[in-house]
């Protein structure tokens, strides 16, 4: 009973560590909040009608003025309705076409006085659904994963909270690249696996296992993105940041990053299976040769592996799919799509990710077979201490009987 006392307590102390981590670095200045105009109000808005009377058709896309009526309901001047004009680009991807009862984003442009000289419903008010899709995955996380997953929801804010307030403005401010983004991944790893395993061996083998593995996919980013000739400029808004007043930047080098950061989670995952396995083999076995435990280990990462490479695959396709189906209807090669700069852009990410999927089985179970073995005592968890304190009993009495 003293030992699942001590595991709970080491849990709680740990997930009130995090939380305090967490609430400190929500608060946390990112250093770039004086870029934020002052002088600008966002506010909610309802569309409460619309004029199309100067909006063009041109083929396949819209042109022209939109002009809508609407009602602010958030901020300093809720209930006051204004008229605004909604400019339509020609561009799919940019332009957004408003209708009665549709919900803004409103950005009202105010003077000194604070008069509004400007109404801009800038696009669609989307918060409202991405919270309640958030709180949607965080009552189903906790309703299916229990203790864990709070734990795990615990952890997914966490990192969040770490990559914006932290290694975004770290990138803005010229930091080195690869190094911060390496720490923080590291930083990331630790926190993630450390409060759903534990602090504990098994949580100690998956952290190095999978720390390993992004080591891994890092080097191999930095050689065949030099070899790939890719550089920073394919990512989204690679350019809008250059001449944003960020021409300092390494993009290059940055693409490299969100290489090996893109497949981390998939490394810690595959490292958690396996430290995850032999930890159980232990705690049923704990005579187990350290050879028998890695090859075990070995065993779970191979079933593991296969769906996880093909995980990464998909997830980095989809991305582009509809540019592959573009060149497919222009009956463009093989040779051409696979040799342009945004296509050898994603074979990189999936094949790199691969790679440090690959690399991470044998890293964690070589830690595995090292650490685990030896302990049986040390090798259990909160959820099967009194199992395996019980085989180790087990086995001390047949020793000491025969």
């Amino acid at each position: 009973m003293a030992s699942k006392t001590l595991f709970r307590n080491r849990d709680a102390v740990l997930v009130l560590v995090f939380v305090l981590l967490s609430a400190g670095i929500a608060f946390l200045p990112t250093g770039f909040e004086d870029q934020v105009d002052t002088q600008a109000v966002r506010s909610k808005g309802r569309i409460l009608e619309v004029d199309n009377s100067q909006v063009k058709q041109m083929g396949l896309v819209k042109s022209g003025d939109q002009g809508v009526t609407l009602r602010i309901e958030s901020g300093p001047y809720e209930g006051k309705v204004l008229k605004a004009s909604n400019p339509l680009l020609g561009q799919m991807d940019r332009d957004k076409l408003f209708k009665p009862g549709d919900a803004a984003l409103v950005v009202l442009t105010l003077d000194q006085e604070g008069n509004i000289l400007f109404v801009n419903p800038q696009e669609h008010y989307r918060l409202d659904w991405e919270l309640a899709l958030l709180a949607l995955f965080a009552v189903l996380l906790v309703a299916f994963a229990g203790w864990t997953g709070l734990k795990a929801l615990l952890s997914f804010l966490f990192a969040a909270l770490v990559l914006w307030k932290v290694l975004v403005p770290a990138l803005l401010r010229g930091l080195d690249p690869i190094m911060t983004s390496l720490g923080v991944v590291a930083l990331l790893s630790c926190a993630i696996i450390y409060l759903v395993a534990g602090v504990n061996r098994k949580g100690l083998v998956a952290f190095l296992g999978a720390f390993l593995g992004i080591l891994t996919s890092c080097l191999m980013a930095i050689l065949f993105t030099k070899g790939f000739h890719v550089h920073g400029a394919v990512m989204p808004f690679a350019e809008t940041l250059l001449y944003s007043g960020f021409g300092h930047l390494n993009l290059t080098e940055i693409f490299i990053a969100a290489v090996f950061l893109a497949c981390s989670g998939a490394v810690m995952d595959l490292s958690m299976d396996v430290a995850a396995s032999m930890h159980e083999i232990v705690v049923q076995h704990p005579g187990i040769s350290r050879g028998a435990a890695f090859r075990s280990g070995i065993n779970v990462g191979r079933a593991v592996v296969g769906t996880m490479t093909t995980t990464l695959l998909l997830a980095y396709s989809g991305g582009f799919i509809t540019l592959l189906m573009a060149f497919m209807a222009q009956g463009i090669p093989l040779a051409n799509t696979f040799n342009l700069i945004y296509v050898a852009a994603e074979v990189l990410k999936t094949l790199v990710g691969s790679f440090g999927l690959v690399t991470v089985a044998p890293f964690t179970a070589l830690v595995g077979s090292l650490l685990l073995t030896g302990h049986p005592e040390k090798a259990t968890s909160r959820d099967g201490d009194w199992q395996g304190l019980a085989v180790a009993a087990d086995t001390a009495e047949r020793k000491r009987v025969f």
